[in-house]
């Protein structure tokens, strides 16, 4: 069965680069919006975070992301991937599939500040577009506030496929930057540099800037 959807996904890939837009799977995360400020948990203290405006541009703040980072090809991980990380039990496409294909979408769209469409996007544009088009929830827009939803992760060792990763990229916003975790200690992002690639968690810049995690589906996928 992995097989078969890995067969399928090589396919997808291609097709994903000559098309604008997919269609959006529909599922039961309809109504997920933050119901009540209860719900929502919080790893530091308010006092950590800046007080700045969230959409401050970073012509005044910019990112200190480096100009070279290593790149890891989405399509050589698809073809080396573990069949733990994709639910292969049924043949109807599982949510987990149709999160890894849309990002599939993304991969390689350039960046742009305060875009949120394949022809730019930004960090939490990203994040914000990938759980909106396939599971209908709702993220803030910007990565602080993106910070403050879902469930805490408190250790890298307990990271899964679809976490929110943060990192201490900019002097007056804190995190600065949000990318999606995968597997084996990658995570997909909006490179201000790059566009969106593949990068480790394992590399020295994004390692000492790692700032935590958040879980937005409460038993993840």
């Amino acid at each position: 069965m992995f097989n078969k959807i890995i067969v399928l996904l090589i396919p997808i890939i291609t097709f994903f680069y000559s098309c604008s837009s997919i269609t959006s799977v529909e599922r039961y995360h309809k109504n997920f919006e933050n119901k009540e400020n209860n719900d929502l948990r919080y790893s530091t203290d308010d006092s950590q975070l800046t007080n700045s405006d969230d959409e401050i541009s970073e012509e005044l703040d910019p990112s200190d992301i480096p100009d070279n980072t290593t790149n890891y090809e989405l399509s050589e991980l698809l073809k080396n991937i573990k069949s733990e990380n994709l639910n292969s039990a049924n043949e109807e496409i599982s949510e987990k599939e149709a999160f890894l294909m849309e990002i599939i979408k993304y991969y390689k769209t350039p960046y742009k500040f305060g875009g949120n469409s394949i022809n730019g996007i930004d960090c939490s544009g990203f994040t914000q577009s990938i759980y909106k088009n396939v599971l209908e929830i709702n993220l803030n827009r910007s990565a602080r506030e993106q910070f403050q939803q879902g469930k805490i992760i408190a250790e890298k060792e307990e990271l899964i496929f679809g976490d929110l990763v943060f990192f201490d990229t900019r002097k007056r916003v804190k995190p600065g930057h949000v990318g999606i975790y995968l597997w084996d200690n990658l995570f997909v992002h909006a490179n201000a540099k790059n566009g969106v690639i593949v990068s480790s968690l394992n590399d020295d810049y994004y390692s000492k800037r790692y700032m935590g995690a958040r879980r937005i589906l409460s038993n993840g996928f």
